[in-house]
């Protein structure tokens, strides 16, 4: 049983929750296999991530760390360095199965997203904050290089100008300058009407036609990592190969019926 997050599935709509303040070195294995069940359930249509703490996260947990792999930072030796490496690489892994989930994946934030938080917020699709959230790549401020994501998935999502400066400083930014500079989408006065919020994207997201809506993602996530010429190209080898669906057809006669469409993914 997972100790760091909780998954709750309600019809369509996955909804992962962290449990605890901070990220322990076991939020992550927990978190990719919440993410690996996700991605083989081929009825679920979106991902809310949230939390159940004071704050969405203040990011990985140092002093549990150090505890746990001890080892591998009190020694030099080659064997060391690469079993650290190793431990890296895993992370990132993690971190990747939120971004590569077939199904679009909404953050909900309120409170501190710090350190970790922001590898785990932009590897999400969309990111929503309630008006008392802080943002901070504070790794810069203890001495690390942040190597989850963040510094190679921020610049995308704000631009190289306020990503280096965010990563530089690792300044507080609050929600009001987070959504100036497109780090999230939309800003909420509590917590509540954030989580609300999330929950009535997510079901509009799933009211959608899913095989559609996961080929609007990989087609996105594509044109992003190999530009635009190639992601036409891409978009059209989709749509050769996937446009002909049931759901086309249902579309084309709830419009004629003048009624709602009720997709089934086929």
């Amino acid at each position: 049983m997972a100790s760091t997050l909780s998954l709750e599935i309600s019809d369509h709509v996955a909804t992962i929750s962290i449990v605890a303040k901070t990220m322990p070195p076991a939020f992550f294995p927990e978190l990719r296999g919440a993410f690996t069940q996700i991605a083989a359930k081929s009825e679920l249509r979106a991902v809310i991530v949230r939390s159940q703490a004071k704050g969405f996260t203040y990011g990985l947990d140092l002093p549990a760390m150090f505890k746990e792999h001890s080892q591998l930072f009190a020694g030099a030796s080659a064997t060391e360095r690469t079993t650290l490496l190793a431990l890296i690489r895993d992370w990132q892994d993690c971190i990747n199965c939120v971004a590569n989930c077939p199904i679009p994946v909404i953050a909900a934030i309120h409170g501190p997203c710090i350190g970790g938080g922001i590898d785990l917020i932009t590897a999400c699709d969309i990111r929503l904050a309630s008006s008392n959230a802080i943002f901070s790549v504070r790794e810069t401020r203890v001495a690390i290089v942040a190597d989850l994501g963040t510094l190679q998935r921020l610049p995308s999502i704000v631009g190289q100008g306020h990503a280096r400066e965010l990563a530089l400083t690792g300044a507080d930014v609050d929600a009001t300058r987070a959504a100036e500079i497109g780090l999230i989408n939309h800003v909420y006065e509590t917590t509540e009407d954030l989580h609300s919020a999330a929950t009535e994207m997510a079901n509009a997201i799933a009211s959608n036609p899913p095989l559609t809506v996961r080929g609007v993602k990989d087609v996105l996530d594509f044109s992003r990592d190999h530009g635009a010429k190639a992601g036409l190209s891409y978009v059209g080898a989709w749509n050769s190969a996937f446009i002909a669906s049931e759901d086309l057809g249902e579309a084309v006669a709830a419009f004629l019926g003048k009624r709602d469409p009720q997709y089934k993914g086929k």
